[in-house]
């Protein structure tokens, strides 16, 4: 059974970060193979995980929106789009990654998207572990694109907007009536004490806190040169919570 982490949130909030240091651990762990989503249009997870892409879906779909192709004699549209689609994944020893990119083209999506829905149904279960790094805001969660999420993380920054943001995705992930198995509430960049002013606004807006991620240096030491975070030592301040917090909700 494939076990599938979410991660959502106001923009700038550090979720690639995170994403990619719950990948470190849960790869640290022995929990592979993996399969990482990158669905932010903004797609910057392969960069924290050192792989490199030469295509997204996006591209791909706008290809096949806007050019005919000559389908190769007895195979379908959707087997043409879901091979396609193979080629796309990039391959690792203990993890793959998929690259949503950004809608191009002026054509309709609606088929392409319903044939990658189905894809990515299928090509999930291959895997122990799905970890999708989301957009920014609430688009995902309204298109329904995750109808079953083990564990759902909405973060923020140290910010009461990004706290509020968290607070919507959190109502409307309920008025839809997702099926999520866990859903907690992280603050990512955050100095050793919270802001009383925060935490308030985190109990009005009834999130299940899970904890903090504090500022770490040698997380912006690696951005700045360009070195993957999953190749963060195992003294990084944000690597040792992030551990910590992900034994409490993933392998309990």
């Amino acid at each position: 059974m494939t076990y599938s982490v979410a991660l959502a949130g106001k923009g700038g909030t550090g979720k690639t970060t995170l994403a990619s240091l719950i990948i470190r651990f849960l790869s640290s762990e022995g929990k592979v193979p993996i399969l990482a989503v990158d669905a932010d249009p903004n797609a910057n997870l392969a960069e924290g995980l050192g792989l490199e892409v030469k295509q997204t879906v996006g591209m791909m779909l706008a290809t096949f929106i806007e050019e005919k192709f000559d389908f190769p004699q007895g195979m379908s549209k959707d087997a043409y789009i879901e091979y396609r689609l193979n080629e796309l994944l990039v391959e690792s020893e203990d993890v793959d990654l998929l690259v949503m990119g950004r809608g191009e083209g002026s054509g309709c999506y609606c088929y392409p998207n319903i044939v990658l829905r189905k894809y990515i149904d299928i090509l999930t279960k291959n895997y122990s572990y799905v970890v999708l790094d989301n957009e920014a805001g609430m688009e995902h969660v309204s298109r329904r694109l995750s109808d079953h999420i083990d564990l759902m993380l909405l973060v923020s920054d140290y910010s009461i907007k990004g706290v509020r943001t968290a607070g919507r995705i959190r109502n409307l992930v309920e008025e839809l009536k997702l099926e999520i198995g866990q859903q907690y509430f992280v603050i990512n960049r955050t100095p050793e004490v919270l802001d009383t002013n925060l935490r308030e606004e985190v109990e009005r807006q009834r999130l299940n806190f899970l904890g903090m991620v504090p500022v770490d240096e040698k997380v912006y030491e690696y951005d700045l040169e360009g070195m993957p975070l999953i190749n963060l030592p195992d003294n990084s301040k944000a690597v040792k919570t992030v551990n910590e917090l992900m034994s409490k909700v993933i392998l309990n």
